[in-house]
């Protein structure tokens, strides 16, 4: 593992932004730690510090990055849909659309597929022998929410290629455009009281973040672009909060009536700016500090493990509750001085168990060799665009799906509304892997 991270670290050609890499691991980063934080377990089940104590929310500001993964996206899938173009053959787009899904699909849906399949044993299991009640339930539904993101993340690569020609031709006209929509559906929403519309802005506002990548990626986010951004936005989500009818947490509150995450609103946009923003300010001074060798290398490791630590770090939380709670250990009043006293304690297990959980299962999140467009064995037949088209938007219907519904109440047929349609885990986990297939099928294709 050291000598192979070695390795990597020492071949990382000269051209490679180093900063981005550094983003996407520590977003990541922050979010498992805002996770860790943020659960007030309690024998009595589980709330959120950020309840218990609102004056906390302010710090979903900075713990809400998000928006810097999805701009993180954009620019690395702009840099892998292009590499792709520029060997296409001609007259093979459907295949180059076909091996773009299916590179980055492999690198998210192998650890995926295998946590899902683990954790639905497991819950059977558990359910079979009349468990599934105490932190056991809470948590066969709550370990799947992280999918959300993911599910999300599919449809920014499934976008990729029509965004991204929509950015060669009009630029900052392009995110301009997205980000007008988010908008509109937000006047329609607060305004008009249009029913089901702020469904839409799960696009529109993710979308807009990503198009930033893209512009980022042709060097069109300055400094002088980069200030506007951070300065802008940070103002105008102040104001948006202040102002108007959206909550102070960047984060989903239990009960609220209006969330900003859940659908994404013009406040979390505005949030993604100001954070965009203020990244790119950073660029500099982290670029400097990536030069040196020792800080380069643990960046290489981290990014080898990122997604499999993410899937997992919720399990590990509820791993160190549940042993907890086994050890007649007192869990303090969420908030108390006790329960501030034992945070550092509660982290550094979940740590270890989140380490221990990585090792087991990090060689899932080694990518596959790739099929180059055109070589034998790579689609070249027309109808693989669409083909893997259906079977990322399967794949991205199945994992939020099962983000929603969890695996509380297998046996009962629990399901949860996706899009004014139930949904059973069963049906979420078959539509992740008939998309799956799909998007196999048309990226490997007949020769």
């Amino acid at each position: 593992m050291g000598s192979s991270v070695r390795e990597l670290a020492g071949a990382t050609p000269a051209t490679r932004d180093r900063y981005v890499d550094l983003l996407r691991v520590a977003s990541l980063g922050a979010v498992v730690l805002g996770h860790w934080l943020m659960a007030a377990v309690t024998p009595d089940g589980v709330g959120n510090l950020l309840a218990v104590v609102p004056a906390l929310q302010p710090l979903t500001w900075l713990l809400q990055v998000m928006p810097v993964f999805f701009f993180v996206g954009g620019f690395s899938h702009a840099l892998s849909y292009r590499s792709l173009l520029r060997k296409r053959p001609e007259g093979s787009a459907d295949s180059v659309y076909s091996a773009f899904l299916r590179a980055r699909l492999q690198r998210l849906l192998r650890p995926t597929t295998v946590f899902v399949l683990v954790w639905g044993a497991a819950a059977l299991l558990v359910q079979l022998l009349g468990g599934g009640g105490g932190l056991t339930g809470v948590t066969l539904r709550m370990v799947t929410q992280p999918l959300w993101f993911i599910g999300i993340y599919l449809a920014m690569v499934a976008f990729t290629p029509p965004l991204l020609r929509l950015h060669e031709r009009y630029g900052w006209g392009a995110f301009a455009g997205l980000a007008g929509a988010a908008v509109a559906v937000d006047v329609l929403r607060f305004a008009a009281g249009v029913p089901y519309v702020e469904f839409l802005n799960f696009a529109f506002v993710w979308l807009a973040v990503h198009q930033l990548g893209f512009l980022r990626a042709d060097g069109r986010v300055d400094p002088r672009r980069a200030a506007l951004l951070a300065g802008g936005g940070l103002v105008t989500a102040t104001a948006l909060v202040a102002l108007g009818p959206y909550p102070l947490s960047m984060v989903g509150m239990p009960g609220e009536k209006v969330s900003n995450m859940a659908p994404p609103t013009l406040a979390l946009l505005a949030h993604g700016l100001w954070l965009v923003g203020a990244v790119e300010l950073l660029r500099a001074p982290a670029a400097r500090l990536l030069e040196r060798p020792r800080v380069w290398r643990t960046v290489v490791a981290a990014n080898g493990v990122a997604m499999t630590a993410f899937l997992w770090h919720l399990t590990a939380m509820f791993g160190v509750y549940g042993a907890l709670l086994a050890l007649d250990v007192e869990l303090p009043a969420p908030a108390s001085a006790a329960w501030w006293a034992q945070v550092p304690l509660r982290i550094a297990l979940a740590a270890a168990l989140t380490a221990a959980l990585v090792a087991a299962f990090r060689t899932f999140e080694r990518p596959a060799a790739p099929t180059a467009p055109g070589a034998p064995g790579a689609s070249g037949a027309s109808g693989g665009g669409p083909l893997a088209a259906l079977g990322a938007t399967l794949c991205l219907l199945g994992v939020l799906g099962l983000s929603m519904v969890g695996f509380g109440g297998l046996l009962d047929g629990r399901t949860a509304l996706l899009i004014a349609i139930p949904v059973s885990a069963p049906a979420a986990v078959a539509m992740t892997l008939g998309g799956w297939l799909l998007v196999e099928r048309a990226g490997r294709g007949a020769r």
